[in-house]
């Protein structure tokens, strides 16, 4: 089994024999991870104004230090980071420049790993790589953008076109203008027409969801 179409290809080209790999993306708690009011969403975790939601372990793959960087350049932005790791440290003396806009709440059970999702304006990961990430499918469910390094499952078929922002190489500047212009069409839009979008965030992450 392979979490993504680019997992598979990574495969075959490994020597497996692609007859025999089959895709299955990865699933999610529909309970759990579900279109919610935003702003009612951010009043229950006590939060209000622009906010990003970050998921992932505390490791240079998952590459927090290049998101961290990219809060210099957005003021008005609260950024959340879920996961924990021997990167810890080091990267909150990195977003000690940012004060309070930063906040690490280490490891969290995935309910409220659900509640930090669907208050989020945007959920943003730029890993080195990742094969089809649990957070996108979940952040999709919930019906919040991703905004996504262009690596692994983010390429071609795994992740709808629809629902990403791409920043291809990565660096702060790129990523900061790409959550700046999220957050500029999330206040521009109609309230009926947000809601609209977000349900079809929810069903493009639902359609990524298989039964085992």
């Amino acid at each position: 089994l392979a979490v993504s179409a680019a997992l598979k290809a990574d495969m075959v080209a490994l020597g497996m024999p692609e007859d025999r790999i089959t895709v299955h993306y990865t699933g999610v708690d529909r309970g759990q991870f579900y279109v919610r009011a935003r702003e009612a969403a951010k009043t229950a975790v006590g939060m209000s104004g622009p906010l990003l939601v970050s998921v992932g372990a505390l490791i240079a793959r998952k590459r927090h230090a290049i998101v961290i960087e990219a809060m210099k350049q957005l003021p008005d932005a609260t950024l959340i980071i879920v996961g924990e790791g021997p990167d810890r440290a080091a990267l909150e003396k990195q977003a000690a420049a940012c004060g309070a806009r930063v906040r690490f709440l280490g490891s969290q059970p995935h309910d409220v790993i659900a509640d930090w999702l669907a208050a989020a304006d945007a959920m943003v990961l730029m890993s080195a790589s990742e094969g089809l990430a649990n957070a996108w499918i979940e952040a999709l469910a919930s019906g919040t953008p991703v905004i996504i390094s262009d690596v692994g499952g983010a390429r071609g078929e795994d992740v709808v076109h629809l629902s990403r922002r791409r920043p291809r190489h990565g660096e702060a500047r790129q990523i900061a203008f790409h959550i700046g212009d999220k957050a500029r069409h999330a206040v521009a839009r109609e309230p009926l027409d947000n809601a609209l979008q977000r349900h079809r965030l929810a069903g493009a992450g639902r359609a990524r969801d298989q039964p085992v």
